[in-house]
């Protein structure tokens, strides 16, 4: 092989490493990229929710307050109209009915003013699937596959619509900023939190499921 060649096919090799590492390094991005994305879609539905309970709160008590408006008004007017009052006008004169108007505004000042309703707590803010799969990892004492945190989550909020797929991508994305480590074993792919691999002695047996969801016997060689 002449030397034209030889230098040649070294080039074509050191290009070919070099488009491997830039699309390994896009992928890691893309994945990145799109569990923010979920994250951030979890957290205006979460913020769409809260608007609804808040607008009907406010319209619930707007409506209270009305009411006791208009109920105020009306005894006044029955109380500066009364009979009581007609009927020491029509003895009095003029002083005798400006006495009686004083009378029925003290009375009405006096009486004690109906106690407004209390306002109801807003309903708290529900967690964001991120800080969801943080708790969880937390407090679990073995690693954990995307696949299983999904399962725990999904049992634990059945009201709430999370994803396998989501799940893993919004984990990647924990990865990615250093709040999850990755571990591999085989093709198995497992998670847990910074703070827990740090700590001596985690190495209890886990069902290892691949990442498409399979689960494998563990390795018990």
């Amino acid at each position: 092989m002449s030397e034209v060649e030889s230098a040649a096919t070294q080039l074509k090799t050191q290009y070919a490493a070099q488009v491997a590492a830039d699309l390994e390094r896009n992928t890691k991005e893309q994945e990145r990229i799109g569990a923010e994305v979920a994250s951030l879609e979890e957290q205006l539905r979460g913020l769409r929710h809260d608007r609804t309970l808040l607008a009907q709160l406010q319209r619930a008590l707007g409506g209270d307050d009305s009411a006791q408006a208009a109920a105020t008004t009306a005894k006044r007017k029955k109380t500066a109209t009364g009979p009581a009052a007609t009927k020491s006008a029509a003895e009095s004169g003029s002083s005798a009915s400006a006495a009686s108007k004083s009378v029925a505004s003290k009375s009405a000042a006096a009486k004690p003013a109906a106690a407004k309703p209390a306002l109801a707590k807003p309903a708290p803010a529900r967690p964001t699937l991120v800080e969801l799969i943080r708790d969880h990892l937390g407090r679990q004492s073995e690693p954990r596959s995307s696949a299983e945190v999904a399962t725990a989550l999904a049992e634990a909020h059945p009201d709430r619509e999370i994803k396998p797929k989501v799940v893993r991508t919004t984990i990647e994305g924990l990865v990615a900023k250093g709040q999850v480590q990755r571990t591999k074993q085989g093709s198995s792919v497992f998670y847990t939190t910074a703070a827990a691999a740090a700590a001596p002695g985690d190495t209890a047996e886990t069902t290892q499921v691949t990442e498409t969801g399979t689960e494998q016997a563990p390795d018990t060689a």
